[in-house]
């Protein structure tokens, strides 16, 4: 039936029981009826506890279908209600009645009336059929779990705590997932480079092969490549949280993706946000999530976007599989689809974070922990699983931050902080790793000459996106190089760290990275030193590539002005 059609008006005689029907309605749509609210057993909305969150029955965004049973039971609900409200009304607003039968309770029940109004579908309230817009009404969309619908802080509180019942129940948590450079890479065909033409990759999306990853949306004229690993990733994912997608794509973009994801609707259902569910212009927030913030981890490879829940946030190491990611993040070196590559399943950014997933899960629900589940917080379980990463591990910086700068404002330093390791300025017989970008410094040597690990500071940043300390000799520092001819590694660390002038502007402009990007540069080709050394990505990583004459002429005079 038309929910919008079903919607009682202000005049209606039994508006008070149609919005009753609604509101059973609604609560099994959404399947966030709790334990406590359900303890009858003739609650018809019970029946739906267990449902995917807007079901199957939701294939179109203007009408709901409900299967039969569960209409003829709402029916015989709104019978029940209405033969109450009626009975009341004659004895002038009796509010206290006994009833087993009643939804939620067999205890006393009040008859609540408007205001405050639960929410809206369609304008009208669906408790009191009052229109929206006869007065200012506090609250938050949700039309991508119902177009129209609006819902007010109280009752998004409500089904909040419902739906908190509910996951810790089942021990389950919330996972906020994003889509491009996560979980997915896409680009335009007219963005397509000639090499990715030459080696037919339009045809190769066009294949129709087991397990394929490489994908033609048609009405969008793109494409579409699957992480590696990320089928395995959502299904592991699947029975630990309860996901959802969340981009800051279009609607139709985000909805074609999920069904890339997820051909058999049984990760997301409706449970798809795309931008034009935010409420804050380029922001993303968990105000449009009916999952509480303590339970809620979200993966993204974009921070600034989470500016209100960094804590819950998981930074991703972006996957740029084709040529125009890594043009858009000015990334000078092929891309994986040019060179026919790609991330390893086994060891990559998916499989290493379903790792770190497993283990705040674990962490969370400890047996041994003394605080009450409901009591316990997610975000703190993120805090601890990242300081456990550099802990035990006292650093040192040399000439990796800008002169004038303190060092503990910049953010490799609170980088590594966060990772649990204790940083300083100078050295002494306590610490373990002295981070530089070459060997030519007092303490660079000092580290060489007392037998302390000397890293480049990319080591930080692996360790940040892979979520584990990582083999110090894979991050070699370069020997001493001539003045002027630092190679390009040095201006990408002292832009992110708060050097921002036009010589590092106009060194990004030439394809470097930034620090953000950095752990990317691991991906695919870049994944041993042998694959890096023959990019030009990777060829900035080490001293004798740095000594290429025609790369020092373009690189050299950045360097020199970064003063670190």
């Amino acid at each position: 039936m038309s929910l919008a059609a079903e919607s009682p008006s202000p005049s209606s005689p039994s508006s008070s029981s149609g919005s009753d029907d609604f509101a059973a309605l609604l609560d099994a749509e959404l399947e966030l009826t709790s334990a406590a609210d359900s303890a009858s057993a003739g609650d018809p909305s019970a029946a739906t506890d267990d449902d995917e969150e807007g079901g199957d029955e939701e294939e179109e965004e203007e009408d709901v279908v409900v299967v039969v049973e569960q209409e003829d039971a709402i029916v015989e609900q709104s019978s029940t209600k209405r033969r109450r409200v009626e009975d009341q009304h004659r004895h002038q607003a009796v509010v206290m009645k006994s009833d087993e039968d009643t939804v939620g309770s067999s205890k006393d029940v009040k008859i609540d009336e408007c205001p405050p109004h639960p929410g809206f579908f369609g304008g009208l309230c669906y408790r009191c059929g009052k229109r929206q817009d006869e007065e200012d009404v506090p609250g938050v969309a949700f039309g991508y779990i119902h177009k129209g619908l609006r819902l007010g802080t109280t009752e998004i509180d409500r089904l909040r705590g419902a739906d908190l019942k509910n996951l810790l129940r089942e021990r389950k948590l919330v996972l906020i997932l994003d889509l491009d450079h996560t979980l997915i890479n896409s680009t335009k065909l007219f963005d397509l480079s000639a090499a990715e033409n030459e080696l037919g990759i339009q045809s190769a999306a066009k294949e129709v092969v087991p397990d394929r990853s490489l994908f033609t949306l048609e009405t969008m004229q793109m494409l579409t490549k699957l992480r590696p690993f990320v089928r395995r990733f959502l299904k592991e994912a699947s029975d630990m949280f309860e996901m959802y997608i969340y981009t800051m794509g279009d609607k139709a973009y985000a909805i074609e993706i999920a069904k890339l994801l997820d051909p058999d609707n049984v990760y997301f259902g409706s449970k798809v946000i795309s931008n034009s569910d935010c409420t804050q212009r380029h922001q993303k927030g968990l105000d449009v999530v009916l999952g509480d913030e303590s339970v809620a981890v979200i993966l993204d490879d974009t921070e600034y976007v989470w500016q209100k829940h960094k804590e819950n946030l998981i930074l991703m190491e972006r996957y740029h599989y084709f040529a125009s990611s890594c043009r858009q993040f000015g990334f000078g070196a092929r891309s994986l689809s040019e060179t026919m590559q790609d991330e390893r399943e086994n060891d990559g950014a998916l499989a290493t974070i379903l790792f770190v997933l497993e283990r705040i899960h674990t962490i969370f629900f400890d047996p041994d922990d003394q605080k009450p589940l409901s009591s316990r917080d997610v975000r703190q379980v993120i805090k601890r699983v990242r300081q456990e990463v550099l802990q035990g591990c006292k650093l040192v910086f040399t000439r990796v931050f800008p002169l004038h700068q303190r060092p503990q404002d910049q953010m490799l330093w609170k980088m590594a902080e966060q990772l649990g390791a204790v940083c300083c300025t100078d050295v002494d017989s306590t610490v373990t790793h002295v981070v530089a970008l070459d060997l030519g410094t007092e303490k660079a040597r000092w580290a060489v000459s007392n037998k302390k690990f000397l890293v480049h500071p990319r080591w930080i940043e692996a360790a940040n996106f892979r979520w584990q300390r990582q083999q110090e000799e894979d991050f070699p520092v370069a020997r001493p190089k001539e003045k002027g001819k630092e190679n390009a590694a040095d201006a990408p660390i002292s832009k992110e760290n708060g050097d921002k002038n036009a010589a590092d502007a106009a060194n990004a402009k030439k394809g470097n990275e930034n620090v953000a990007d950095a752990g990317s540069t691991k991906e695919g080709s870049k994944e041993n030193a042998d694959d890096a050394a023959n990019s030009e990505e990777g060829s900035k990583e080490n001293a004798d590539d740095a000594a290429n004459a025609e790369k020092s002429k373009s690189d050299g005079a950045a360097s020199g002005a970064t003063g670190s």
